[in-house]
């Protein structure tokens, strides 16, 4: 009986292994194969959602985004506009009969015009650098969009295209400014601003409604476009910082302006600080935005302010207690309410605020909401989530009964075949006694009674948070074989603003704590092998990376992304310079701090073997940072190694250089701390010669 029943576990497990085959384990080509999903983007009846699909080419090096069309039950879904380059950014006319997208047409982006009467697409502008985030007027004749222009050109075509190609054609390459901010993130400002135009969809005639020597909008410090039409379609809210001095200044103002000619006016010249995200309640009413209150501080929490746009202008914040940053917007069809995505304890959760009772209530719990938006009749929200182990899907959720349902499924096959890791939560007593939210997500085929090495990761910003919502590499390490943890230490966002102010000042003080305790966790956890435990981070992470290089011997190698390094050099390369000066209390002639928790000064401490990388492009944290550090560490005998993108700035590009980001991780990582091998060699991709044609 006995060899009965072991006979028939047998054959059950045979079976079982037939009908639910084992996964495997998430590889670095795997990144590429999941596509990424946009929108939704709901028709005016409410009946059809466009969004966009990406897929990606690994060896190529290229990626292709798609408009798709569905019903708005997920049904029927098609590829609507099939095009060799990409096309994203649909727009639905007010009648629903046309469909206003964004082309990449090999040399910019270009507003196009799709007729779903006889499926023929026009192009509608011709910019020589191209246009962004077309936003459709509250009648549909008239589309918004930003540019970058010559300020002496405007709307001139062929005057910014002669100016431009004058820059960029002749034998002399150079750069020439007299005043700071001359560059951002990664292009050098060369004349050039960003302005806000309208186009008359009948005529076809471009306005230029922020002419002059300033941006419109600003580069946004998140949170959606920076620009919304009054419902009368008489005016249009907009976003600019006038400053004297922008590179210090977060003091960005919501102005208003007649759409049939620039005639500016400030509406909220009393906040010194940052004001933006301007949207108008669907009865006219008012107008709501997002606004900070500290001036010079990007960090400060991000409120939902609302003011009368019919009498006295007078704003009132209506978010005074929600103690977290508010992202994305949205009105209610009825005007009540005031849709929100918020950052909270490693999620993005959606909440309303009733405007009128200011009492607001979760509606979407525990999940990484993206875009979002709402049926015409109030009654349904479309989205799109994300968990660590679920790439992002499109979803419909039934207010009234909390009923949500799945529209889309563009991963699924993937999903099936491989391993995505969930996340594990732990939170563990750092500094001062706070609790630090410590994300843990566990190798492919773990087994609770052996020991993994580990890699721990701390995030940029440094005001920001890790998240329970999928990323290519926090399936990464998993895949080949490492526990992979990502905390939110002091500092981090969607723990109360007391927690994410309390780095400014303190670069080294609390977080180096949390820091230490976590490690102390992961040390006493019986499947971590304490002597194979590597630390990785990007900007302020790499930052921190530098710092532990000469205070701690505890790790067994580093890798350091875009880190800051020597930061008396830190300040006099970036270009926001509104950040150095308020988490480092000044600048480095008034500031002591630059030296206090300057990683550079610890340089005689040298021994952790390091992997950098960096960006040349990179004007956030010049790439002179790096090499610096690289100098310091060859010249300290420590076994190092230097990537530098020549065409990249603070964040490598997806498709064309993350590979070999990730590929180079993975061998460091297998090279001190013991996981699988990388599956390439990254010297054979710096030459091109990793992928097969």
């Amino acid at each position: 009986m006995k060899k009965l029943n072991l006979l028939i576990l047998f054959f059950l497990f045979s079976a079982a292994s037939v009908i639910f085959p084992q996964k495997r384990a998430f590889t670095l080509d795997d990144i590429y194969q999941v596509k990424n999903i946009g929108g939704p983007v709901l028709s005016p009846a409410g009946d059809k959602i466009a969004y966009t699909l990406t897929s990606y080419d690994l060896g190529a090096g290229k990626s292709l985004t798609q408009i798709w069309l569905m019903n708005s039950d997920g049904s029927d879904a098609k590829n609507l506009i099939p095009d060799s380059k990409s096309v994203y950014n649909p727009l639905w006319s007010k009648d629903g009969k046309k469909l206003y997208y964004l082309k990449y047409t090999g040399a910019a982006d270009q507003l196009f015009e799709y007729s779903f009467a006889d499926g023929t697409s026009t192009q509608l502008t011709d910019f020589h650098m191209g246009i962004s985030d077309p936003v459709l007027s509250g009648n549909g004749s008239m589309v918004a969009f930003t540019a970058k222009v010559y300020p002496e050109c405007g709307a001139d075509n062929e005057c910014n295209k002669v100016n431009y190609e004058s820059f960029t054609n002749g034998p002399i390459h150079a750069h020439i400014s007299d005043k700071l901010l001359f560059r951002h993130w990664t292009e050098y400002r060369d004349g050039l601003y960003s302005h806000l135009f309208i186009l008359n969809l009948k005529d076809k005639s471009i306005k230029d409604l922020t002419p002059g020597e300033f941006d419109s909008p600003i580069f946004m410090l998140g949170g959606g476009v920076g620009y919304n039409f009054t419902q009368d379609d008489k005016q249009i809210a907009y976003v600019s910082n006038h400053d004297p001095n922008p590179e210090s200044s977060t003091n960005a103002d919501i102005w208003l302006t007649p759409v049939t000619a620039p005639e500016p006016r400030n509406l909220t010249p009393e906040n010194k600080a940052w004001d933006g995200t301007p949207v108008f309640s669907p009865d006219g009413r008012y107008l709501a935005y997002r606004k900070q209150m500290v001036p010079g501080y990007e960090s400060d929490r991000f409120r939902i302010a609302v003011m009368d746009a019919l009498m006295d202008l007078k704003s009132e914040i209506i978010t005074g207690d929600f103690d977290n940053w508010v992202n994305d917007i949205q009105w209610s069809p009825d005007s009540r309410y005031i849709y929100f995505t918020a950052e909270e304890k490693g999620y993005t959760p959606l909440y309303r605020i009733d405007v009128m009772a200011r009492k607001y209530e979760k509606i979407i719990a525990d999940k990484g909401v993206g875009s979002f938006t709402l049926s015409p009749d109030g009654k349904k929200i479309y989205y799109t989530y994300r968990l660590n182990h679920l790439p992002a899907e499109i979803y419909s959720l039934d207010i009234a009964s909390g009923k949500e349902t799945q529209l889309t499924s563009v991963n699924k096959q993937l999903l099936e075949e491989v391993d995505f890791r969930p996340v594990e939560h732990h939170w563990v007593e750092g500094a001062n006694g706070k609790k630090i939210h410590t994300m843990i997500v566990k190798p492919h085929g773990f087994d609770p009674s052996k020991k993994y090495p580990v890699v721990l990761n701390i995030h940029g910003g440094p005001q920001s948070q890790w998240m329970d919502a999928y990323r290519g590499d926090n399936q990464l390490y998993a895949g080949y074989g490492y526990i992979y943890v990502i905390p939110n230490p002091h500092g981090s966002t969607g723990y109360g603003q007391e927690f994410t102010h309390a780095i400014s000042g303190d670069y080294t003080g609390k977080i180096v704590e949390d820091i230490m305790k976590i490690s102390d966790y992961l040390e006493s956890l019986p499947y971590v092998d304490k002597d194979r435990i590597g630390a990785m981070g990007w900007s302020y992470g790499g930052y921190m990376m530098n710092w532990l290089q000469g205070t701690t011997k505890r790790y067994k190698c580093f890798v350091s992304m875009m880190g800051l390094y020597d930061m008396t050099t830190f300040y006099g390369t970036t270009e926001e310079l509104w950040f150095p000066e308020y988490d480092m209390k000044g600048t480095p002639w008034t500031s002591d701090l630059y030296e206090k928790d300057n990683p550079a000064k610890n340089v005689k401490n040298f021994s952790t073997p390091t992997l950098i990388i960096t960006g040349e492009r990179d004007y956030r944290v010049s790439y002179n940072q790096s090499l610096h550090y690289f100098t310091d560490l060859q010249k300290m005998g420590v076994p190092s190694k230097i990537i530098i993108f020549d065409h990249d700035g603070h964040w490598p590009s997806h498709i064309k250089s993350m590979p070999l980001y990730y590929n180079a991780h993975l061998e460091w990582f297998n090279k001190y701390l013991g996981g699988a091998e990388a599956p390439y060699n990254s010297e054979q991709m710096v030459r091109n010669r990793a992928f097969s044609k």
